[in-house]
């Protein structure tokens, strides 16, 4: 079980599940920037990616994002073998994945990696905040529902599955927290409510947890994953309705549209009066409501708690919010959007060997450099 200082035991293996949009991406890079460093203390950040996601889904049965190639039973074998190869140090392993895992599964994932050894540690973020990074997220994913109409889908349309039937797998926190607490015990999962006021207090708790010099876990710098503004949301998600429309395949979405319009886009740096999402009144209550709730039921069940869940369910009310369909583009944004689908088509479409010194060698050249001369 966790020590009294919340300390993981010696030879203990730290399960991170997430849920999505709780500080998982920056966790999980400033690990992966810091994994020989931690190997130095006797902490394995196993594998050599940023996160575990292909194993989880493997084992998990998840899709994962468009166009991604699919997860094999071969990437949760590799991660249980190197997870008991190590059964004499400390290992983290951490993919919000997890967070998809029924209860036979999340069952058969702790006894394939270490039984009572592992100790599950899951992150939340208030409701109300993760609903917009989470329509993001599937508007990058091909929704084509607009944030309105997902909220009231959501919150509104029993029984709440369509057209994001993962949405309430991941965030119905206390079910979450219930699940893996019936299969570790209480005593070996802990609940940590982010500190939004603080971006690096996840990354002091993780090197306590595992006993790390403090400041060793540092963010990931030269990798660019912001968020969108309201705007270029509502783009990808009208480019997604044309793509419906039209039946233009798959394969083609990945590349032009996520490798190619959302990479560009999000080189540039927004202005401060470009309008992020915004939650309309009503749902954020709603979203409160139900975090509420949750917070009583993990509170009740006796796991480790580290931080204040009443924040959880504090989201303040916006009202002068606008729909995200009326927030106007900047021509700027418009400018990367169209030069990242360049891109995409002349990196796709271009003889990977163009004549020297010929026309589609100079095209194939600036579309190379679009990313870097426009950002």
């Amino acid at each position: 079980m966790f020590g009294s200082d919340l300390r993981l035991p010696e030879r203990g293996l730290l399960l991170h599940i997430g849920p999505h949009k709780t500080g998982t991406t920056a966790i999980q890079g400033a690990m992966r920037k810091a994994r020989r460093k931690m190997a130095k203390h006797d902490v394995i950040y196993a594998g050599k990616t940023r996160q575990h996601q292909m194993a989880a889904l493997a084992v998990t049965g998840g899709k994962g994002l468009l166009g991604d190639r699919p997860a094999e039973r071969g990437d949760w074998d590799e991660l249980v073998t190197e997870a008991r190869a190590h059964a004499d140090k400390r290992v983290i392993v951490s993919s919000e994945y997890f967070d998809g895992a029924k209860d036979d599964v999340a069952r058969m994932v702790v006894e394939e990696l270490g039984g009572e050894r592992v100790h599950v540690v899951i992150t939340l973020r208030p409701l109300a905040k993760i609903l917009p990074s989470a329509w993001q997220q599937y508007v990058r994913n091909r929704l084509r529902y607009s944030y309105e109409d997902w909220l009231d889908a959501m919150f509104n349309q029993p029984p709440y599955e369509m057209p994001t039937i993962t949405f309430w797998q991941r965030h119905h926190h206390d079910v979450l927290v219930e699940r893996w607490a019936s299969i570790v015990g209480p005593e070996r999962l802990l609940v940590i409510v982010v500190d939004e006021s603080d971006p690096d207090s996840l990354m002091r708790t993780f090197e306590k947890l595992t006993e790390l010099p403090d400041g060793l876990l540092e963010p990931e710098t030269g990798w660019t994953n912001r968020s969108l503004t309201a705007a270029e949301t509502e783009l990808i998600r009208q480019l997604n309705v044309e793509f419906y429309k039209r039946k233009w395949p798959s394969k083609r979405y990945h590349s032009a549209v996520r490798r190619g319009v959302v990479r560009q886009i999000q080189l540039r740096a927004p202005g401060r009066d470009e309008a992020r999402i915004t939650t309309p009144a009503w749902a954020i209550e709603k979203a409160n409501e139900i975090a509420a709730e949750a917070a009583l039921r993990i509170k009740a069940s006796g796991v480790h708690i580290l931080g204040d869940l009443s924040t959880l369910s504090d989201a303040p009310v916006n009202p002068d919010a606008v729909p995200v369909s009326a927030v106007p583009l900047t021509l700027d944004g418009a400018a990367h959007a169209v030069i990242g689908a360049v891109n995409a088509a002349a990196l796709e479409w271009i003889p990977a060997s163009p004549l020297n010194g010929g026309p589609i060698a100079r095209l194939s050249r600036l579309a190379r450099r679009a990313q870097t001369d426009v950002a």
